[in-house]
C-alpha cells in the first residue's frame, strides 16, 4: 500500500493529465456543431490514448449535450448531434497508472449569455462548496450535499445530481466501498468525510457540480478533487 504522500502525489498527477487531456479537446475543437456525442467520446478516448498511453476509465465516458445535459450522471440518453449554438459537457474517468482521475467541464458553442454564465457559475460554486468543506471539520456526505444545493440556489440554477461527489483513490475504487452510502456526498451520508477507509488509508474525494436550468432545457458540470489542489 502506498504511503500517503505518494498516494496524494498521483492523484494530483492524475488530475494534472485529465486537465491537460481537456484543454487539448478544446484546442483541437473536438466538441464541435454537427458531431454526435458517442463520436466525440470515442474521440477524447482516443486522445488519452495518444496524449498518456490510458485504454482504461473506471466509469463510462459522458458527453452530453443540449437537452442530455439536464440527465444525472445514471441516465443514458440517446445519441445526440450537438447544434451550433449548444452547451456541452465530457465527463470522463481515465485511469493514468492505476490511479484514478475524474474531471468534468462544460463547453459553450456561441454566444447565449445564459450558457455563458451557467458555464462561469460551475466553478465558482464549486470553489463556495470547497470553502464550506474547508471550514467544517467533522462535515458529513449529507451536510456538503445540502449546502452545495443551497449555493447552486443562490447562483439562480437548480442542483441537478443526486450526488455530489464521491471517494477516489487507486483503481477500481468502487470495489473498496462498493455501494455504501458513506462512498458519497450525498443524502444519508452521516458519517464524517475526513476519516480512513476501511484499508486504513485518508479518504480523497472527488467533488462534481451538475447545474440546470429545467426552463431553458439545459444544464452544466464541472468535477475535480474536492481535498487536494
Amino acid at each position: 500500500m502506498a504511503d500517503e504522500s505518494v498516494r496524494v502525489a498521483r492523484l494530483l498527477d492524475a488530475q494534472a493529465k485529465a486537465a491537460e487531456l481537456f484543454r487539448e479537446v478544446e484546442t483541437r475543437g473536438l466538441i464541435a456543431s454537427g458531431r454526435g456525442e458517442r463520436a466525440v467520446s470515442d474521440s477524447i478516448r482516443d486522445l488519452a490514448n495518444e496524449m498518456f498511453g490510458t485504454t482504461r476509465h473506471w466509469h463510462k465516458r459522458i458527453v452530453r449535450s443540449g437537452p442530455n445535459t439536464l440527465q444525472p450522471y445514471q441516465e443514458n440518453p440517446p445519441d445526440r448531434i450537438i447544434g451550433e449554438d449548444d452547451i456541452a459537457f465530457a465527463d470522463f474517468g481515465p485511469i493514468f497508472e492505476a490511479w484514478e482521475a475524474d474531471f468534468g467541464r462544460t463547453f459553450v458553442l456561441g454566444d447565449d449569455p445564459v450558457k455563458h454564465r451557467l458555464r462561469e457559475d460551475l466553478p465558482a460554486v464549486f470553489a463556495a462548496g470547497r470553502r464550506v468543506f474547508e471550514a467544517e471539520p467533522d462535515i458529513t456526505g449529507e451536510r456538503l450535499y445540502a449546502e452545495v444545493e443551497r449555493l447552486s440556489a443562490e447562483a439562480g440554477w437548480e442542483f441537478g445530481g443526486s450526488i455530489a461527489g464521491h471517494l477516489v483513490g487507486e483503481f477500481p475504487h468502487e470495489k473498496i466501498d462498493g455501494a455504501d452510502i458513506e462512498s458519497y456526498i450525498a443524502p444519508g451520508n452521516e458519517t464524517p468525510m475526513r476519516r480512513t477507509d476501511r484499508a486504513g488509508r485518508r479518504c480523497h474525494w472527488i467533488l462534481e457540480i451538475h447545474l440546470v436550468d429545467r426552463e431553458r432545457g439545459f444544464g452544466g458540470f464541472y468535477e475535480e478533487l474536492l481535498d487536494l489542489g
